[in-house]
């Protein structure tokens, strides 16, 4: 949770507060006169949005009063409300402490717009205001940057945040020039930027910047231009450090061709990244590959799209960019921001391609011969032989199912030359995937590449990825995760990896540290994706019970038979069928039932249940359905426990099953399949038919004698108990037809499923009370939940 989502659900300013404090980790704070008060630093607090200068007015008096007492101040003040937050170092305002014209108010609480009109002239240059909705990076930095520094600390300009500080720049100052000619900012930013606040660090530049009594005056071709507001322009150098190290300004000042201002609308499309996901990739590249990565390496995307990946790249004579349709690189060439790049229309899974397992360039003439140099140096080690970095994103889309970057997935979209290899390779399920399919074919053409990739996480964890991953064998860097609604066009909600790989080292996929980003690329915190066997999954745990007997009902819920299923034999004995469905969290709610007889709904999977099993049926179902899948953990695997399984665990997961919405089990006559009539028999109520008060006899007890020798802990007797008075309800009630008919309800040993929603229907005419149970369920439910973790059936 970000701080700007903290503060979207506060009401008061004690919750404004409590927002600030969590976020910033302050310690040693206490909240007194002055709302929040540290060693380094005060602050005031408002709920609702108020000026700035107005707040640190109400600051200043306290201030003021503190030194007149011989008391320490802090070294900066700080304001915060809702929106926007604002610091000032607290020197800048200390002669207006002894100013004898400035009129102070008698108390902190008449600190209003009068004295902040008259303070204004003398601090509001001083002040840096942080919008938190774009800025709350930037401010948690500032502060705490601050407290450990005693000073704010300015970024510096440097070529790998080049293309980054000009599109603040833009935004902030560049817009509130007027400036009609959108490549002439760029060369307004360099004198901006080559300037010290004073004079001028570099000569001769096409444009001038003069510091006059009313402000910063830019000078192009004879024309003048001034700012609009100066607000913007004070934020943006409060944030970073002019001019740029000595080094660095003639490299950036050859960038120059390379900055337009972006319009994200021109990268929006089937292959669109959000370009502030981007900017975090790019920084994210330059945390694993480090300074100057930009100049260092050639970097290869050969799924470039409209180029929205190499938007923010500042060498782009280094950046080679192709992709599949001639559409795409007509609007590359056209785009001026992409000047000095090479781009070329190619079709990564097919051309050059040859039936035995190679590349060969001379197959379409496509690839520029600049990249088949640096290709061929780099795999020979060539001295002095640049490094390539392939960036890409490549699409998602898979036969018949999954995602389609924006587009309804076709069947056959896999059946490319590199499927072809990949089939050859046994690489199974995988090679239906585009995006393994360009990993293979990178891994063939680029082995000492260092990669950085967004895509799903399949790859790394998936099961059905096994075989992909004993041919793909990578050294992980690093990396982030991502919410898959920042990105257009995507349906679900999922992480999306953005990951950096070593292919030089060919070390098996572990598991990997990645940090959290949520929609707008805030970090929200640290993720490790476990990558285990499928030996060692959960799905393997339970042996399947050879099923030799008769045909089996097969099932696509609690009462209805599936149209054309593949028939199945039963296990003689069986009490029922467990549904479990793929291992990982995303399926597990939906994708796990319990079932008189076999389930087939959806792709199959499961095991009967027996008497034998039982204890672990209840336990694989509980595991599965006790947590709730969010967009962070929906790829984790459900794991075979690492920790022995207690009596009284195995014995509160039969009666969560029991009393679970995904309990199926039915009694009932009627069912037609097959030609034939069906009868489902209830191996599961836990009850006597004298205990619920029924007239007539249950065809099985084996769950009343299986309860019977078993103990249960205070928590499952508390659900059976209030279950019990949902059962008694249920068999007192003479249901209408309409129902009775719908549940098949002509048997006594009606299900849980049944029950629950005969009562439901029953509401018109006469509410049932489910609180009570709801509460004990809920607490059981309480118990069990942090112990699947505990147990190793989730990783922490």
């Amino acid at each position: 949770m970000t701080l700007f989502d903290d503060l979207k659900r506060t009401r008061t300013e004690e919750d404004v507060k409590d927002a600030y404090i969590k976020a910033l980790g302050l310690k040693g704070y206490s909240k007194n006169l002055v709302d929040i008060q540290t060693e380094e630093i005060w602050f005031e607090a408002k709920d609702a949005p108020k000026p700035s200068i107005e707040m640190f007015a109400q600051l200043l008096f306290y201030i003021r009063a503190a030194r007149r007492r011989g008391e320490a101040v802090p070294a900066f003040l700080v304001v915060i409300d809702r929106a926007k937050a604002a610091i000032m170092s607290t020197e800048k305002a200390l002669p207006l402490l002894d100013d004898r014209t400035i009129v102070w108010p008698k108390s902190g609480s008449g600190a209003g717009a009068e004295l902040a009109a008259q303070i204004a002239p003398y601090v509001q240059t001083h002040i840096v205001e942080y919008e938190i909705a774009h800025d709350e990076d930037a401010f948690i930095r500032a502060i705490k940057d601050a407290i450990r520094e005693h000073r704010i600390i300015r970024t510096s300009i440097t070529p790998d945040n080049l293309r980054q500080v000009f599109d603040r720049w833009v935004d902030l100052i560049g817009n509130e020039l007027g400036v009609a000619n959108p490549s002439d900012l760029a060369v307004l930013f360099f004198a901006d930027i080559m300037h010290d606040g004073d004079r001028e660090a570099m000569n001769n530049l096409p444009a001038r910047l003069l510091m006059t009594a009313s402000g910063p005056t830019f000078l192009l071709n004879g024309q003048t231009y001034e700012l609009a507001s100066k607000r913007g322009y004070n934020n943006f150098w409060a944030i970073y450090h002019r001019p740029p190290e000595q080094k660095h300004r003639h490299y950036l000042l050859e960038r120059r061709d390379s900055l337009l201002p972006v319009d994200e609308q021109k990268f929006k499309g089937a292959y669109y990244t959000p370009l502030h996901i981007v900017d975090k990739a790019y920084d994210q590249i330059l945390a694993t590959l480090g300074p100057n990565w930009q100049d260092r390496y050639l970097v290869w995307d050969m799924c470039a799209g409209v180029g929205n990946l190499e938007a923010k790249h500042s060498n782009l004579r280094n950046v080679f960019m192709s992709t599949l349709d001639q559409a795409d690189v007509t609007i590359m060439k056209s785009n001026p921001a992409f000047a000095g790049a090479e781009i070329f229309q190619y079709d990564y899974l097919n051309d050059d391609v040859t039936d035995f397992g190679q590349i060969d360039y001379a197959l379409s003439g496509k690839v520029p011969q600049a990249l088949q140099q640096a290709i061929a140096d780099a795999r020979e080690g060539k001295k002095g032989a640049k490094p390539i970095l392939v960036l890409i994103n490549p699409p998602y889309a898979e036969s018949g199912s999954g995602i389609a970057r924006g587009d309804e997935n076709k069947i056959g979209v896999e059946k490319t030359r590199i499927n072809g290899w990949m089939r050859e390779m046994k690489l199974g399920y995988a090679s239906k995937e585009l995006f393994a399919q360009f990993l293979i074919r990178i891994r063939q053409e680029l082995p000492k590449a260092t990669l950085a990739m967004f895509s799903t996480l399949k790859y790394v964890n998936a099961p059905n990825f096994e075989p992909f991953r004993t041919a793909w064998k990578a050294e992980y860097l690093s990396g982030f995760v991502v919410h898959s609604r920042s990105f257009d066009g995507l349906k679900g909600e999922f992480p999306i990896g953005f990951l950096i790989w070593d292919q030089a080292n060919k070390e098996p996929i572990s598991d990997i540290a990645t940090t959290v980003l949520d929609r707008r690329g805030a970090l929200i915190g640290e993720k490790t994706y476990v990558v285990r066997p499928t030996s060692s999954l959960l799905n393997a745990w339970i042996p399947s019970p050879k099923a030799r007997g008769e045909l089996a009902l097969p099932l696509s819920n609690a009462l209805t038979p599936s149209k054309n299923p593949r028939k199945k034999r039963s296990f003689e004995g069986a009490l029922g069928h467990l549904f479990a469905s793929n291992n990982d969290l995303q399926n597990a709610t939906t994708g796990t039932c319990l079932t008189s007889s076999i389930y087939t709904g959806r792709n199959g999977g499961g095991v009967f249940v027996s008497p034998d099993n039982l204890a672990s049926a209840a336990v694989v179902f509980a595991v599965r359905r006790l947590i709730k899948p969010t967009w962070l953990n929906d790829r984790d695997q459900f794991l075979q426990p690492t920790q022995p399984l207690s009596d009284e665990f195995k014995s509160d997961c039969l009666v969560w099953m029991l009393f679970n919405g995904g309990n199926l089990t039915a009694g009932a006559d009627g069912l037609h399949w097959n030609d034939q009539d069906w009868s489902l028999t209830n191996h599961f109520i836990p009850f006597t038919e004298a205990q619920v008060g029924v007239a007539g006899r249950f065809e099985s007890d084996f769950m009343v004698r299986r309860l019977q020798n078993t103990a249960l802990s205070a928590e499952a007797q508390a659900v059976l108990d209030e279950g019990l008075k949902l059962w008694r309800r249920f068999h007192a009630i003479q249901f209408p037809r309409k129902i009775r008919e719908e549940l098949k309800l002509g048997r006594p040993d009606a299900g849980w499923y049944q029950i629950r929603r005969a009562l439901d229907a029953y509401g018109d005419a006469e509410l049932t009370d489910f609180e009570p149970f709801k509460r004990a369920y809920a607490a059981l439910s309480a118990k069990l939940r942090p112990m699947v973790f505990e147990l190793g059936f989730l990783p922490k």
